[in-house]
């Protein structure tokens, strides 16, 4: 039998008492690897009450002191990026090489908060009127929790813990059920990093544990990421129960390509974007607008694509790994199959993907479909797997408003030489975040991930400076103090504070 995964609270590696678990298959051979425990009620009060004990001495803590811990667990995450990858690989499926970005990604996000006391700067203002300054400061607001999907293991944990925890917050994170092992890792390291037990905790499970987290009145803020049913799910409860939720969704992100782009540049870009990682990224490229000409390249593309190896994240050739599960390579292929019902030209089809050693894996490869119109299911749905839909257009106005009449607004990108035509994009398309000549336009961390529209819910976005104010909560102070009050004597020898006069 499978191990079963630990608990992590109160700084203890704890087995859980359930009786329910779920089984953590590699989607590259169907083995179950882990078994993940269905915390109890019981288990998921404990986390609580350890995350608010926690919280008590843990907000009380100099920023300084909480910086150092990070600046620990950013160079044991560079030591142990291997040891998380490998985790990644095996849980996930994706290559050894994507899984080591995945951990990259997130160790970005330790290192901003090591300099987290930049950003919890307040303002201050003297003398509004004779005696009276005001002044105000950001607190953390309590114990936060995080819920996390499965396609990237390593990086989203390291999206909210290290922001929650620097800011002088506790969490209880809840990783994705099918890929548990590296937050566990991520946990380890917190605890040789010098974190005090209760300020990160981990619980395992799936509805009933998204529930206590919505739920649980010492919870003051939650954080997520993953498909639009379950976020606005969580979104819809937590605020209820007068939560602060910031929620990243789906995402059906386009690239426009004009025609005076470098051709093989744009190729190559395409195919890394919307068939790395097998598609399961939210800022993957599933939609290519073809500009004029540019829509001569498609076969090109395709032909491109076919050069992608598709295998198991352990071989160093591969360019992408398989799909998480059989129900999601089921879906994907359902969803190919529909645009060729529907009128679309399968240009290069991934189903039946064979891998040799491998018969059970959930390997699609690479997928072109062209001819793609806004009503068919493959460009409506969120297919979240290596297929890229191709629209033809005769102008940019065209190809801006395609992207803007798409309800989700995760990101974009134009492909082009013309710095006019980049302008005009950039202006007037309405997505979160915007690539030129770039991809994926994942902002670095001292910036935010800006999604908007359907692929955003919430007051605020991920790290930087919103993410900062997401788990911050500002108090102002206005004092007054009479000069006729001020008898403070001579101080002539140090040190000159803190004296009593």
């Amino acid at each position: 039998m499978a191990p079963a995964t630990q608990l992590f609270i109160d700084g203890k590696f704890v087995d859980s008492k359930t009786d329910r678990f779920i089984n953590v298959y590699n989607p590259a051979t169907q083995e179950v690897v882990a078994r993940v425990p269905e915390a109890t009620q019981e288990e998921m009060d404990w986390a609580a009450e350890s995350s608010q004990a926690a919280f008590e001495k843990w907000r009380e803590t100099p920023v300084t002191t909480r910086q150092r811990i990070m600046f620990k667990l950013q160079a044991l995450v560079v030591e142990h990026t291997d040891e998380l990858a490998n985790s990644i690989v095996k849980e996930n499926g994706k290559t050894f090489a994507d899984a080591k970005g995945d951990v990259f990604r997130g160790q970005e996000v330790v290192e901003y908060s090591c300099g987290i006391a930049n950003g919890l700067m307040g303002e201050t203002v003297e003398n509004l009127s004779k005696g009276i300054d005001t002044y105000s400061y950001r607190q953390p607001i309590g114990v936060t929790a995080g819920i996390c999907p499965f396609n990237f293991p390593a990086m989203i944990p390291m999206w909210m813990f290290p922001m929650a925890l620097a800011t002088g917050n506790t969490m209880i994170l809840k990783p994705s059920e099918k890929t548990p092992e590296a937050s566990m890792i991520l946990a380890r390291l917190c605890q040789e990093a010098g974190l005090p037990p209760g300020v990160l905790n981990i619980i395992h499970g799936s509805v009933d544990c998204v529930n206590f987290m919505c739920d649980d009145p010492s919870i003051k803020a939650i954080s997520f990421v993953g498909s639009n049913r379950a976020g606005e799910y969580i979104h819809a409860r937590g605020t209820k129960n007068g939560k602060r939720v910031q929620a990243n969704l789906g995402a059906k992100n386009h690239a426009t390509i004009m025609p005076d782009s470098d051709k093989e540049s744009v190729l190559n870009a395409l195919c890394g974007a919307a068939f790395g990682a097998a598609g399961q990224r939210c800022m993957a490229l599933s939609t290519a607008i073809f500009v004029g000409e540019s829509q001569n390249w498609i076969p090109e593309l395709a032909e491109k694509a076919k050069t992608m190896k598709c295998g198991v994240g352990s071989d160093p050739t591969a360019g992408l790994g398989p799909v998480i599960s059989v129900d999601s390579k089921e879906r994907i292929e359902r969803l190919i199959q529909s645009g060729v019902d529907q009128g679309a030209d399968l240009v290069l089809d991934g189903r039946n993907a064979q891998v040799e050693g491998y018969p059970d894996g959930n390997f699609v490869n690479p997928t072109v479909i062209s001819n793609v119109t806004t009503e068919m299911d493959c460009y409506t749905e969120e297919i979240f797997g290596p297929v890229l839909s191709c629209i033809k257009v005769d102008s940019l106005d065209e190809a801006i408003t395609i992207t803007n009449s798409n309800p989700y607004g995760n990101g974009c990108a134009i492909f082009t030489k013309s710095g006019a035509a980049a302008r005009k994009y950039q202006y007037e398309v309405d997505v979160g975040q915007v690539g030129v000549n770039v991809p994926i336009p994942v902002p670095l961390p001292f910036f935010s991930f800006t999604g908007s529209r359907a692929s955003h819910r919430g007051p605020g976005h991920f790290y930087g400076k919103e993410g900062i104010n997401f788990f911050t909560q500002i108090k102002t102070i206005t004092s007054k103090w009479s000069d006729d009050d001020a008898n403070l004597g001579i101080q002539a020898a140090m040190p000159l504070l803190g004296k009593k006069i």
